[in-house]
């Protein structure tokens, strides 16, 4: 299936997307809630959703607003280091394990809201990533037995700080400003891709400027890879995001000069089969005014 968690006429809701008409699966069957934490944790409610087909009269989904896929996610965790061409032109060696980072509740928002350029830094540079949400959580997930661990795939915008992320090795402060990770808008079930997300076309534009463009069968860990090896120091649970890297060309590495994202410009992040994730770049101070 397709979701969508979005606001039209004033409440949020889960829809089911066929085309370009949502249909708002809340309405149809309360107990789904109002965003995919419900249908992450319940594999039962999950099987009811799936044979709702298309209730009730459908809302054009570009009269939607989206909101994040799940209101308050438990864990974000991310891959940096996750395709070659990326870490060569970071001046990175190929690691032998994967560059894993965390992300704050406060530092991610939904498709289509602002991205903030903090007052403290211009270096706001992009990421075009493919974002796993789990389903089944767990312990020593095996590698074999992960993809049956996944609830979705959405597409994340890893925003970064380039200038605060080399302040420490950890990367954390770079990684963290508030709303600079942007999640979605489209969640798709595993079933409606090749097996791992595996193979899709993945780029990252300003309007006609290509900035990035790949695949995703170039990352070094696949989902599978990733989840067993993250469950091997922590239990995952339902609603967890894992980011899964991302492709070469992001703005600190553009020659001869480095490539920030500047308020006024639109970043699109694109996930073939999955679609796009769309956010205006505005400066912290006006977004503070405008409150």
């Amino acid at each position: 299936m397709r979701f969508l968690v979005g606001r039209a006429a004033g409440e949020q809701a889960v829809y089911g997307v066929s085309g370009d008409q949502a249909f708002n699966l809340t309405e149809a069957l309360p107990a789904v809630g109002s965003d995919l934490a419900a249908l992450a944790r319940s594999p039962d409610l999950l099987a009811k959703v799936s044979t709702l087909g298309t209730p009730g009269a459908p809302t054009p989904v570009d009269q939607i607003t989206p909101a994040l896929p799940i209101e308050r996610p438990g864990t974000i965790i991310c891959l940096g280091l996750n395709y070659v061409e990326h870490i060569k032109e970071g001046g990175y060696d190929i690691p032998d394990y994967p560059a894993l980072f965390m992300r704050s509740a406060n530092s991610v928002m939904a498709a289509g809201a602002p991205m903030i350029r903090p007052v403290c830094s211009e270096k706001l540079d992009y990421e075009a990533e493919l974002m796993l949400i789990i389903g089944r959580g767990g312990r020593h997930i095996s590698e074999a037995d992960a993809h049956s661990h996944i609830f979705g795939y959405t597409i994340f915008n890893d925003g970064s700080v380039r200038d605060y992320q080399r302040k420490t090795h950890q990367w954390t402060p770079g990684k963290n400003f508030d709303s600079t990770g942007a999640i979605g808008p489209y969640v798709l079930t595993p079933d409606e891709l090749p097996e791992g997300a595996k193979g899709l076309k993945i780029e990252s534009r300003v309007g006609a400027e290509v900035l990035q463009s790949s695949n995703t069968s170039n990352m070094i860990w696949s989902a599978a890879q990733s989840i067993a090896t993250i469950s091997e120091y922590t239990t995952l649970e339902p609603g967890d995001h894992i980011a899964l890297g991302t492709p070469p060309g992001v703005g600190h590495a553009k020659k001869p000069h480095p490539r920030w994202l500047k308020p006024g410009e639109v970043i699109d992040i694109e996930i073939e089969q999955i679609g796009i994730c769309s956010n205006p770049v505005v400066d912290e101070a006006l977004a503070k005014a405008a409150e």
